[in-house]
């Protein structure tokens, strides 16, 4: 598995946001991952297409973002993508998890960005996607 690639969408309209996230994540968010590749969305019509176009093993959803929310997005990306990858959503405060499970998510951060808790989340996103990949095969 160490010479594979993961590619993670990251979607928000903060150029800061996203980066934060590439940060936090950095290369291999666990020592048992793969090398991960970022696929940057600023708009929720350029992340439908991104999974319309397949490839994409996680994505990572700014709840605060504008005009369209990552937990709306999430919501819809959720009803319409056949085989929807995992979808952790970053939401502006603990108090907002509820809205994070209206949206389907898949895991939730709060923001600021904590570094540890989001490769932690993706990290154990990413091993149960690569184990469901492993038995369908």
């Amino acid at each position: 598995m160490a010479h594979e690639t993961v590619t993670v969408l990251v979607y928000s309209d903060d150029r800061n946001t996203r980066e934060q996230v590439r940060l936090a994540l950095g290369r291999r968010p666990a020592a048992d991952l793969p090398t991960v590749e970022y696929l940057e969305c600023a708009t929720a019509p350029a992340v439908v297409r991104a999974l319309d176009a397949g490839g994409i093993d996680l994505c990572v959803l700014d709840g605060e973002a504008v005009p369209a929310g990552g937990m709306g997005l999430c919501r819809q990306l959720k009803d319409e993508i056949y085989g929807c990858p995992p979808v952790l959503v970053l939401i502006g405060r603990p108090q907002d998890s509820w809205l994070a499970a209206w949206s389907r998510a898949d895991a939730a951060v709060s923001h600021p960005v904590d570094p540890v808790a989001l490769a932690g989340a993706a990290a154990e996103l990413l091993r149960a996607r690569t184990a469901r990949q492993v038995h369908a095969s």
